[in-house]
């Protein structure tokens, strides 16, 4: 092969590897690469004239014309998060929530030309919202269904927002919490309602435990009582069973003449004469103490 023929050789390289570059930047000047939950919006002159959805390379020649535009938009599930909305409740007080919403983008056609800017609008939506429907509730109940007050608002968010392309798939009600002078007052008032329940249970079990002590002495005064007029009748009990032997009645009785006379002595004299001492005499003689002898 002759010089001149290496030349030619050399240049048409040349001009292959040169061409690559630009074969490489016209193919992507006239494709579009659509990623994966995402669309892509194309527009000419301004006017909307195809939507791609569907994820990799698509053929769009006229994307070298300048008058025709392209606007990518996600549709993957977004969140925002409204901190510190200031809400009064149906009591006037004010509740200070943090609300967490979730979406993502249903039709990218609206989310773009029907609305301005649909993220402004819908912190807006949001916030009013919250001050529409937390305010027919007091405190308590905006703190215990938070939940059921979730939905609540995204029911009544997704009918606005659906106009725009935007489908409200959560919303939840966090960190609510009240003024800090609120706060104290709700302590202090808590406080004062813990003491007053404290002593009137302390005043209830002070009264039921004197009626408890009252019912348990009149119990015990009852059964002193009946026991006490047992013992009469166990004596005349004892008595007539005495009385079917006369001997051992008759001394019965001796001893008690004598417990009368001297009630820590029951001994009975007996063999005086008639004479000498008798029996009730001779129980009254003391004896002279014995002295020691020396």
């Amino acid at each position: 092969m002759s010089t001149h023929d290496w030349l030619l050789a050399g240049l048409g390289a040349a001009l292959g590897l040169a061409l690559l570059p630009a074969l490489a930047l016209l193919f992507r000047a006239v494709t579009l690469e659509v990623e994966d939950e995402e669309a892509v919006l194309v527009t000419r002159f301004g006017k909307l004239v195809h939507t791609f959805t569907t994820p990799g390379l698509q053929w769009l020649p006229e994307r070298l014309l300048p008058w025709v535009k392209h606007t990518r938009v996600s549709v993957q599930r977004d969140f925002r998060h409204f901190k510190d909305v200031h809400v009064n409740d149906a009591r006037g007080t004010t509740v200070i929530v943090d609300l967490w919403v979730e979406f993502r983008v249903a039709d990218p056609a609206r989310a773009i030309f029907s609305v301005t800017d649909w993220d402004a609008s819908l912190q807006n939506l949001v916030s009013h919202a919250a001050t529409s429907i937390l305010g027919s509730r007091e405190f308590h109940e905006i703190l215990c269904d938070r939940t059921e007050l979730g939905a609540v608002l995204r029911d009544d968010i997704a009918q606005e927002t659906a106009a725009w392309g935007i489908a409200i798939e959560l919303v939840f009600v966090r960190n609510v919490s009240l003024l800090p002078e609120v706060s104290r007052q709700m302590f202090e008032t808590i406080a004062a309602r813990l003491e007053r329940t404290k002593a009137h249970i302390e005043e209830a079990g002070r009264l039921e435990v004197a009626q408890l002590e009252a019912d348990t002495a009149m119990r015990t005064a009852e059964l002193v009582a009946d026991a006490k007029g047992q013992y009469p009748a166990a004596v005349g009990r004892a008595l007539a069973a005495l009385s079917t032997r006369p001997r051992v009645y008759a001394a019965y009785n001796e001893l008690y003449e004598l417990s009368l006379v001297r009630p820590h002595r029951t001994v009975s004299f007996r063999g005086f004469d008639g004479g000498e001492l008798k029996a009730a005499e001779a129980a009254m003689v003391t004896t002279p103490p014995v002295s020691d002898a020396k």
